[in-house]
Order: structure tokens, then sequence, then C-alpha cells
């Protein structure tokens, strides 16, 4: 895992630097462009599962909620869109003759939207983090920067905790249905990891450290979930990979999934901090 993640970070990381030195604007292109992406994989995935779905209404429904969460930042009108979007997919759903059908194909179809509109959080994290101190380590970023470094360097800490404990010692296997190379061991090294790290980054961005103790358990149990919620997919789908825009390493869900998860916890935990 950590090699795969790792060699894929050699192109992704790159374009995430240079969007993050732009800001927030260059951030929600990018997270559009990922949603799109990401859709196109999540529909092809669930029908070979056996699960019919008007795909491109559902992933433009995805890109939708992210760039609604670009333009309208703290508004609250991310529901209404939800439910437009659910009502206009029931309303396709009637077309297929059998209503058992029509009922797969509306369920799924909002299903897989609001799946991947999970990436939106990763703007809410950025829009509503508190400001970042003067003369904190990390002042020179935007509060929105400081905040999704701590998100994604907190997701990355994870899964090398995690890789690098379970390959040496993790004996004691779970979720074996799911992802068969889980342990139990991994999954404490990487909660360690992510938790040791999200204190440094919560002191880095002027926040009490302690929160770290809170947040990063938190961070890292939300990512694991993330991954074997993909692996689910992936496994009902009868798939090793969500798709091949990495050649050898997969689709752009496979380096998202954790994120989609962890971004609504973050969101969660610096909307308490706003509060």
């Amino acid at each position: 895992m950590l090699k795969t993640r790792a060699l894929s970070a050699l192109l992704l990381i790159p374009p995430l630097v240079i969007a993050l030195v732009i800001g927030v604007p260059a951030i929600a292109a990018v997270l559009a462009l990922v949603a799109l992406l990401a859709g196109l994989e999540v529909f092809r995935l669930l029908k070979a599962a056996g699960y019919p779905s008007l795909s491109l209404f559902g992933t433009a429904l995805a890109v939708t909620i992210v760039l609604e969460a670009a333009f309208r930042p703290t508004g609250d009108k991310g529901i209404l869109l939800v439910a437009v979007g659910t009502v206009l997919a029931g309303v396709g759903a009637m077309a297929r003759p059998d209503p058992r059908d029509g009922l797969v194909v509306w369920f799924t179809t909002v299903f897989g939207a609001l799946y991947v509109g999970l990436i939106a959080f990763v703007l809410y994290v950025a829009n509503t983090g508190p400001a970042i101190p003067a003369g904190s380590a990390f002042s020179a970023l935007s509060s929105g920067q400081g905040w999704i470094v701590l998100l994604v360097l907190g997701v990355w800490s994870y899964d090398t905790g995690a890789y690098m404990v379970g390959r040496q010692i993790g004996r004691h296997k779970f979720m074996t249905h799911i992802s068969p190379a889980k342990s139990v061991e991994g999954l404490v090294g990487g909660l360690v990891a992510t938790t040791l790290v999200t204190c440094l980054l919560l002191a880095g961005l002027g926040q009490a450290w302690v929160g770290g103790l809170v947040l990063g358990p938190l961070l890292g149990l939300s990512a694991q979930a993330g991954d074997l919620a993909e692996s689910m997919l992936k496994r009902a789908a009868g798939s090793k990979d969500s798709g091949t825009l990495i050649p050898g390493h997969g689709g752009i869900l496979d380096r998202i999934d954790s994120f989609l998860f962890a971004g609504p916890v973050v969101a969660l935990y610096v909307l308490a901090l706003a509060g």
C-alpha cells in the first residue's frame, strides 16, 4: 500500500502543491476535476457490481456539489442542491420499465453522487478553519492552506504508520472479507502515527496540541474506514483497482478514498473550533 501511494504521490503531489500555493480557487478546480474522474470510476464499479444508474447525471451532481462548496463556502444551500438532485434522479429513474429497476437506478445514482461529493468537505475545511495566529510555525500560510496541509498529512501519516507496523508485526487480521491485508497492529500503528503528526500540526497552526489526542485517532479511523469502504465497492464489482488513470497504480478513487471519509471529520473539528 505504501509503495503504491508513494509512487502515485510523485504524480499527484506537484499539482497539489501548486494548487495550495495559488490558493483555495485552484484547490476547488482540482477537486472538481477529481470529482469528475472519481464519479466516472464509481459508477463504473457500481455497474460492474450489478447496480445500474444514471451515471452521467450522478457524476454531474457530484461535480456540482464540489462547485457549490467552492462558490458558496459559507452558504446553507447545499442541502437544497442534494434535494433537487435526488428529485431529478428519481424522475429520471421513472423511465425504467420495471419499477424495481427504477428504484435501484434512483438509489444508486444518489449514492454515487453523494459518495464522491464528500470530497467537497476539503473545501469546507479550507474555508472554515480558524485563522493561523501570527508567530505560529505555519503563519506564512493562509488558514485554508494550513488546514488542508493538516488533513493531507494526517491521512498520509496514517497510511504510512499502518503499512510499516502492519508489515513488520501485523499478525491479527480484521475485515478480511473486505481487505485481507489489514491487521490490528497496523491499525494501532497508523493511529499512533497520525495522532503524533496531528498534534504537531495543530501546534504549528497555533492551536492547542492536545486537540490532536482527539482529532488524530478520529482522523485515522475515518481514513481507514474510507479505504475499507472503497475496497468493499471494488470487491463487490470484482475489480482490483477503481480505474487505470495511473498505470499500475489504479484510478483516482484509489488515491482519494481515505479523504472522502476523513474530510467530514476534520470539517466537524474545525466547525467546533469556529463555534
